[in-house]
């Protein structure tokens, strides 16, 4: 795992009308792309909108850039940031983590207890639809911890066996949810409806199968791809919750509470392939391991915006003592059958 510290930078270039210059955090890593002021009194709203293009090839060869040091935001600029440089933001649909709505489309990052980790995952790629992009702001840093590591998926996908791979890519991935058990979300509050025929229209649209448990209570199926290529870069990239969702992914204590209290089929998430087997545990620790050998970190600085392609980068978070606000939207839909061109 590297975690970079902020002492140590390195100037690479001026980017168009040398407003803004962009460096690395460590002269060997160039995930994050960080892109700082030139000069005083830079908007980056303003400069973001007219170099939207630059942008967007910056992300499609590093993944990730971070910009830094620019004038105050807040969660409005915030948004409007997203929507300058890729589109209208997307509502948080069939949730899997608890969040609180901030305003408009922006959401806090995750309200999970400080002492929890975050396993690396790519947003949503549980679902039939996905965001291209995730972008993150730091309106509280943390007194300590409470990073958001990041991964380069497509180096992730490097370092797994290519019997790994190949077994992924021919079975895909089983996700399993239960919902209304105690533990989780209900599912009123994943799919934003207490109207069942809608939780089962939604899900119809969405290639998940439903079965309805007693007590009020659901049980969700679905099969999605392990693998896919990236529709702008066409490189071959690691793109599932297969560990972040499997029961040997979560934190000892906690693994032996569900455990002890759920029998397999009704634990509130697990993985398996997509025949239904098991997935082995020497496969799913050479996943963790790969995802922990291409782990980025940096200490969150007020005022960040960290913006991710979502398809070529993984986050997650770390524990962290103190207040800890991160917001987060998300935007620019995709399903895998769109021609990007």
């Amino acid at each position: 795992m590297k975690k970079l510290p902020l002492r140590k930078r390195q100037a690479v270039s001026l980017s168009p009308e040398e407003l803004v210059k962009t460096e690395w955090l460590q002269p060997e890593q160039s995930l994050p792309l960080v892109v700082r002021p030139a000069v005083e009194g830079v908007n980056l709203l303003t400069w973001a909108t007219g170099h939207q293009s630059w942008i967007e090839s910056q992300l499609w060869q590093y993944g990730g850039i971070l910009f830094r040091n620019f004038q105050p935001q807040g969660a409005i600029k915030f948004e409007q940031f997203i929507q300058a440089v890729s589109g209208d933001l997307l509502e948080y649909s069939e949730r899997s983590s608890p969040r609180s709505h901030i305003s408009g489309n922006v959401y806090t990052s995750t309200d999970y207890p400080a002492d929890r980790h975050i396993f690396l995952h790519n947003e949503n790629s549980y679902q039939y639809t996905w965001p291209l992009k995730i972008f993150f702001f730091c309106a509280i840093a943390p007194q300590e911890g409470g990073e958001t590591p990041i991964a380069d998926v497509r180096k992730v996908f490097q370092r797994l066996r290519p019997e790994t791979r190949d077994k992924f890519a021919e079975k895909k991935v089983l996700y399993v949810r239960n919902f209304g058990d105690g533990f989780g979300l209900d599912w009123s509050t994943v799919f934003q409806t207490n109207d069942k025929r809608k939780v089962e229209a939604y899900c119809r649209c969405h290639q998940i199968e439903v079965e309805w448990k007693s007590g009020n209570r659901l049980r969700t199926k679905q099969v999605r791809e392990a693998v896919r290529q990236h529709p702008r870069t066409g490189e071959f990239i690691w793109f599932n919750h297969a560990a972040f969702f499997h029961i040997s992914t979560l934190e000892p204590a906690l693994r032996q509470s569900f455990l002890a209290g759920f029998d397999s089929e009704d634990l509130p998430h697990n993985t398996y392939y997509g025949d239904g087997s098991e997935i082995e545990d020497s496969s799913l620790d050479e996943i963790r391991e790969a995802y922990r050998q291409e782990t980025i970190m940096f200490p969150w600085q007020v005022g960040d915006i960290l913006m991710l392609e979502n398809m070529l980068v993984a986050h997650g978070r770390t524990p962290f003592v103190g207040s800890r606000k991160v917001l987060v939207g998300m935007s620019q839909p995709y399903s895998g059958s769109e021609n990007l061109g």
